[in-house]
């Protein structure tokens, strides 16, 4: 996802909570008669209050009120969109967690779709993905209970526990009858959220798996890492792969995206139509000059989608693989007192030509057709397909329509891995050295592209 914590995003929000709760103050002198009840927020409180006393002295048990109070908070902050969340003082801290890059638990990205949990992608070298689960696997039972319906994060932290522990997951798979039983066992899970590998040809193969601290300085080790061992010889283009990258830290993303470009833009946030933060790149990037091939698929979202585009709109970057998620909206991380905190959806997110990724997403340059085809074809729901998303435009927007390329294979989840590698959701789990001949159909398409761009096609 695509989350603001920069003081720019908390700058624009505090002056409106400043002014309401001066609205608030002055209240009780000339606001509060000249407002029409209709359109007074303290209508809809005491409502509220008024259906809080009436469970208090008439349900069936005793009720706890915070219990009470906290659940309509979180049903009125979640009823917005499907991004924006309320989390109290154990799932702010979950949260946090989670962006640090280190936790307890499986390794699994899961979210919640409907009434279904969905696997956005197993974390490398966690025991989910060495188990073999799956991009677009739904998980539908729990240590032996059905979880088919069930709040994400209520199953999230099922999944997540001490070192040690075993969990039992049941999965239901496109193309598979019965549900697939996996036995794990939990891990600490430290996220390196970036890998690499020096490609036959000079070429740098670089793989961001998500957006979390720390990893555009963990992109500038892989490339020094790299250039080490070249040995002295140039790196003569970039690999960049962010299939099933589900997003993050837009921080994050926005530096790496500055080490691709000398100049020109890479995303704009607009609020109701105005334009309230553009950034820009500058000058003194490490890849400004070599040819880029990035890698997508219809599991690359939000943070992983703007560094996209801001190298598709800049010709930056030749785009590979499949129409991306298409979540393009702006979630603020607002800290709140007793320990709790909120996402917000705040404003959408634009490419620097001024395409909305909202709900539409990156068109690639060459589609690649992943996972809609054969017996284990993995079915795709994107954000235009989760009950009450953001439409991709606002009143005043002006979106940019962007068309599909013509497709130009079609991935097969069948083909086996002549290197010894597997193939798992058409993302091969070993990159080899030289990947024209790998059964990862958008891996090799961007190989060869690149090799043709440095006079070096095979």
């Amino acid at each position: 996802m695509g989350l603001v914590r920069s003081r720019t995003a908390l700058r624009y929000l505090l002056p409106t909570l400043a002014a309401f709760a001066a609205g608030m103050a002055i209240g009780t002198h000339r606001v509060a008669e000249a407002t029409p009840e209709a359109q007074s927020p303290y209508s809809a409180v005491g409502q509220l209050g008024r259906v809080l006393v009436q469970i208090e002295n008439h349900y069936v048990d005793p009720v706890e009120r915070e219990k009470i109070v906290e659940g309509a908070i979180a049903g009125m902050v979640s009823n917005l969109d499907p991004h924006s969340a309320y989390m109290n003082p154990e799932e702010w801290k979950q949260f946090q967690s989670d962006t640090e890059g280190k936790f307890g638990g499986v390794g699994i990205e899961v979210d919640g779709r409907g009434d279904k949990l969905l696997v956005i992608a197993p974390i490398e070298g966690s025991p989910a993905h060495r188990a073999g689960v799956r991009s677009g696997d739904v998980i539908i039972g729990v240590d032996g209970d059905d979880v088919t319906g069930q709040p994400l994060d209520k199953v999230v932290k099922r999944m997540r526990g001490a070192p040690g522990t075993k969990i039992k997951l049941a999965l239901r798979r496109e193309g598979v009858k019965e549900p697939v039983q996996i036995e794990l066992t939990r891990e600490i899970i430290k996220v390196s959220s970036v890998l690499y590998k020096l490609l036959d040809g000079g070429i740098a193969y670089i793989r961001i798996k998500q957006f979390q601290d720390r990893s555009h300085s963990e992109m500038l080790t892989a490339i020094a890492k790299l250039r080490a061992e070249a040995k002295g010889a140039p790196l003569v283009g970039v690999l960049l792969d962010l299939r099933s990258n589900p997003g993050g830290l837009v921080d994050e993303s926005a530096d790496i995206a500055d080490e691709f470009l000398s100049s020109g833009g890479i995303y704009s946030m607009r609020h109701r139509g105005q334009i309230i933060e553009q950034v820009n790149a500058r000058s003194g990037g490490s890849f400004t000059d070599v040819p880029v091939v990035a890698l997508v698929n219809e599991w690359s979202a939000s943070a992983s989608e703007l560094l996209v585009g801001a190298l598709q709109d800049n010709k930056r970057a030749t785009v590979v693989g499949a129409n991306t998620f298409g979540k393009g909206s702006v979630q603020s991380i607002l800290p709140l007192p007793h320990g709790s905190g909120m996402r917000l959806t705040t404003a959408r997110y634009y490419t620097p030509s001024g395409h909305a990724i909202q709900a539409d997403g990156i068109h690639p340059d060459v589609l690649i057709e992943s996972g809609t085809r054969g017996p284990n074809a993995l079915k795709v729901v994107r954000e235009r397909d989760l009950p009450g998303h953001l439409a991709a435009e606002g009143p005043e927007g002006g979106n940019i329509p962007r068309d599909d390329a013509g497709a130009l294979a079609v991935a097969s989840e069948d083909a086996g891995a002549p290197d010894g590698g597997e193939v798992s959701g058409q993302i091969a789990r070993t990159i080899p050295a030289d990947p024209s001949t790998s059964p990862d159909i958008a891996l090799r398409v961007g190989y060869q592209l690149l090799r043709s761009k440095v006079g070096g096609a095979k």
